[in-house]
């Protein structure tokens, strides 16, 4: 069975396409910088062993023309993997914020494209973008299965004592103020494939993603029970330009003292703070480099941001009552030996010991990287979203086609 999967972000959108159920990836691909003129699609072929890769630059002017691209290249002579679009059957949709009305994946239905649009307030950056791919699919590809796949969906388990605020409780049910938690699909899939590998379903792991957007999960017996974000993808560690944790009294001082208008305290916290705010890159390689070259702005950026997820370890070993591993997973907690270093000294109290030799050595796929005396395993797990919605897009379709 082909499965594509698309990513559809604001500028942006990327897709993979598998064959299942053997997970083979038969292409990869990125739409970038969509709606301007410098638009350029990247597609990537893996052909008798050889990875080819074709570059498309041309201006796309909206997310329509960014899949029909795709879809000319799925079929191109050279750099196609399929003789026809309807050898696609289904397609498997990222969506940010599924509420607490979808705990699973769903099949598209005009009723769900209702409920993703009416989540936009909750997540304005991200949503619209991602409900916009699913109607741009459903043009292009009528026979397929539509399947959206949610990243709130994995943390639908979290025990009302880690979701509620404590506001007034009418808030909750009449404005559904909670906290919701991200990143499910990359948690889900990092998470699964360590219990896998330490052989241990019962098992306390805290999951840490670092990238532009970053986030930590506590995981009990392979379910969420805590999250650091919360209603909506902002809270919780420092990002590239998101803060991350803020006292709500910075908003009121700002609104109230400063003149900012709402939408301005929203830019401000969303797309001007994290590292951005810092030192001026948003980029952890740009704020190394930086550090490199004796920025003082850029070193805090780091410290802090490594303080912010010591603080998450320390207070999610208390609500697991013990720890058995640490993940790292993303751009930055895959390819950042240094910020893991930063991360794990100075916790041995908690049995979390680092072996640097293991910690800067390359390898691929899981890498166990905690020193002999560690009882708390240090795992880098690389994470692959696209191939966690592909699975659970498979199953979704195959337990329908079973069931008749």
């Amino acid at each position: 069975m082909k499965i594509l999967v698309i990513n559809s972000g604001s500028s942006s959108l990327k897709y993979q396409l598998f064959d299942m159920p053997s997970e083979t990836p038969l292409c990869v691909g990125l739409v970038d910088r969509i709606g301007l003129q410098n638009s350029v699609l990247t597609h990537n072929v893996q052909r008798d062993g050889q990875q080819l890769v074709f570059r498309v630059d041309v201006p796309i002017p909206d997310h329509k023309a960014a899949l029909l691209k795709v879809t000319d290249l799925l079929t191109d002579s050279e750099a196609g993997v399929l003789d026809r679009l309807d050898e696609v059957a289904a397609i498997g949709h990222r969506v940010v914020h599924g509420g607490e009305e979808f705990s699973s994946t769903t099949l598209v239905t005009a009723a769900v494209r209702a409920s993703i649009e009416e989540l936009i307030s909750l997540a304005p950056l991200h949503n619209p973008p991602n409900l916009l791919g699913i109607e741009v699919a459903q043009d292009l590809f009528p026979n397929a299965r539509q399947v959206a796949v949610f990243d709130t969906a994995y943390h639908q388990t979290m025990p009302a004592r880690a979701y509620r605020y404590a506001v007034p409780r009418e808030l909750y049910p009449q404005q559904g103020i909670r906290a919701y938690g991200f990143h499910g699909t990359s948690h889900q899939y990092v998470t699964q494939r360590a219990i896998s590998y330490l052989g241990r379903p019962k098992s306390k792991l805290i999951s840490i993603h670092l990238g532009n957007g970053c986030s930590i999960t506590a995981v009990q017996d392979g379910k969420s029970v805590d999250h650091s974000m919360g209603l909506g993808p902002m809270g919780g560690l420092v990002m590239g330009t998101r803060c991350g944790d803020i006292d709500p009294s910075v908003i009121f001082h700002l609104i109230r003292e400063k003149g900012f208008s709402v939408k301005e305290v929203n830019d401000l916290f969303n797309k001007k703070s994290g590292l951005l705010g810092l030192c001026g890159y948003s980029d952890m390689r740009d704020v190394k480099n930086a550090i490199a070259e004796g920025n003082e702005e850029a070193k805090l950026a780091y410290e802090l941001y490594a303080y912010r997820i010591k603080k998450y370890i320390g207070s999610y070993a208390a609500v697991l009552n013990g720890l058995d591993a640490l993940i790292f997973t993303a751009g930055v907690g895959e390819n950042d030996p240094d910020m893991r270093e930063a991360v794990c000294t100075s916790m041995d109290f908690l049995g979390i010991r680092l072996d640097n030799e293991k910690n800067h050595a390359a390898g691929q796929g899981i890498r166990e990287i905690q020193a002999d005396a560690s009882s708390v395993k240090i795992l880098v797990v690389p994470t692959n979203e696209e191939l966690e919605i592909g699975l659970q897009t498979y199953h979704l379709v195959s337990s329908e086609q079973a069931a008749g």
